[in-house]
């Protein structure tokens, strides 16, 4: 049931993505609204959003949802989509490469579907409980790096809450000397993508929302790896912060419970 279900979101998420694709071609940065400091938002995000809503409430009628732009009310039931309609608006609006859909589907407490379509690459990535994951229907693993001296590791800058700055800087300074380097795409969801399927060996940022990372949580469990917050607890999710990886994933962890106090 959950593979079915899974794969008719990616139909819809499919749907989404030739969307934003097709405005791309013609957007005009005048049109850019400002949610907050640094916290853009435009038609094609708020539209996005409700193909999106409208396709799988075909699917499951009795989900609730919960979204970024909040174009339908925010409501917890026993199955609840999670939806980033346009996860990277920064990086959209300056024609700058990645931006994806994220939809994740929640069982009560638990994240059973997942669904990530990167649209630049045309890239669909896939996960259902129990099921694995998947890039473009090919199954995908994390790495299997434990040196963090081999690894490549992924991140996001503060961009609005610039309170943990300094912390933040500690951590990156002992990541940048221990790894192969580290890389900053702009898009937490294709982030948590690229550990799934090994082009990153970790990714860790803190001030994000469930919609940034629900269905990349799922999409690198099912691929073998291990996501926890800060504390290496399961307050992931709803937490605001994240750590994902293969083996190495212990090795960053180190690191940041360091520096976070």
């Amino acid at each position: 049931m959950i593979e079915k279900i899974v794969r008719q979101a990616g139909a819809v998420a499919a749907q989404a993505a030739q969307f934003i694709r097709k405005e791309r071609v013609s957007f005009d940065q005048n049109v850019v609204e400002r949610k907050g400091r640094n916290d853009l938002v435009s038609y094609v995000d708020k539209q996005s959003e409700q193909l999106l809503v409208a396709g799988l409430k075909n699917i499951l009628p009795q989900a609730g949802f919960i979204t970024e732009e909040a174009t339908i009310k925010h409501e917890r039931k026993e199955w609840t989509w999670i939806i980033d309609p346009l996860d990277g608006t920064t990086n959209f609006v300056h024609g700058h490469p990645p931006y994806s859909v994220s939809i994740g589907l929640l069982h009560q407490d638990e994240i059973v579907g997942g669904i990530v379509y990167e649209v630049n690459r045309d890239e669909l990535f896939m996960a259902w409980k129990g099921g694995g994951a998947y890039l473009n229907d090919e199954p995908i693993r994390v790495t299997n790096t434990h040196s963090l001296s081999d690894s490549l590791i992924a991140t996001g800058f503060p961009v609005q809450d610039f309170s943990y700055i300094d912390t933040y800087l500690k951590i990156v300074k002992d990541l940048m000397q221990d790894s192969h380097g580290l890389r900053r795409l702009g898009s937490a969801a294709t982030d948590l993508a690229y550990v799934a399927c090994g082009r990153y060996d970790a990714y860790f940022e803190s001030n994000l929302n469930a919609w940034d990372v629900a269905a990349g949580i799922l999409l690198v469990q099912e691929a073998g790896g291990n996501v926890s917050d800060y504390s290496g607890g399961i307050d992931y999710l709803f937490g605001r912060q994240l750590i994902a990886g293969g083996p190495v994933h212990a090795e960053v962890l180190r690191i940041v419970k360091k520096h976070w106090a």
